[in-house]
């Protein structure tokens, strides 16, 4: 970390013990990504609780750049923080999996869904049973009648955008499983 934790209690007496705790918590924070600039711990007695007993809230505030990721553990919706050992874990476990994410993020790591190549029709041999097919960047590929999806070949025209899968064939690139996405363009119209 760039700049000291910093730890405060309040309502509540601090201790060293928990401090320890604190600190091997946030060095832990530190290992996973090492260019957290500021760590804050509030630990805080919520109150007294006749029937439950003293309740712990812990807030973490982690500051890295671009990113400032808050975690607060409130015990109104969990009555096992009358522990405080639970609410810390439970609070640095819950900024380890947020912290986890921006690391993901930072790095890209988000998956992302390739798309299949994709280009016109350019030449048909229906008699012959194939056609070419050219890409966006002007290659010219060659495909046959049964690579095409869904038995239309026969309905297959001139100009009509396909995705398909490409492959080497015998002869050069080939595509297989066309798929015809889009119908052809007229003379003159605009997309």
């Amino acid at each position: 970390m760039q700049l000291p934790l910093q730890i405060s209690f309040r309502h509540m007496n601090p201790s060293e013990s928990l401090e320890e705790l604190v600190r091997k918590y946030a060095v832990r924070l530190d290992k996973f990504a090492h260019d957290i600039m500021s760590c804050r711990v509030v630990v805080e007695l919520a109150g007294k609780h006749h029937q439950h007993g003293n309740l712990y809230d812990v807030r973490i505030d982690l500051t890295l750049p671009g990113e400032e990721i808050c975690i607060t553990r409130e015990p109104g919706a969990h009555q096992e923080y009358k522990d405080i050992r639970v609410a810390l874990r439970d609070a640095f476990d819950a900024a380890h999996r947020k912290l986890e994410d921006f690391v993901q993020r930072r790095r890209r790591d988000v998956k992302t869904h390739e798309f299949p190549p994709h280009g016109r029709v350019i030449r048909l041999f229906p008699e012959d049973g194939y056609g070419f097919i050219e890409t966006p960047d002007g290659r010219e590929i060659y495909f046959h009648r049964n690579s095409v999806l869904h038995e239309s070949f026969d309905n297959l025209q001139v100009g009509a955008e396909v995705a398909f899968a490409e492959e080497m064939g015998q002869k050069g690139p080939q595509a297989s499983t066309v798929k015809v996405i889009g119908k052809p363009q007229q003379a003159g119209s605009t997309v």
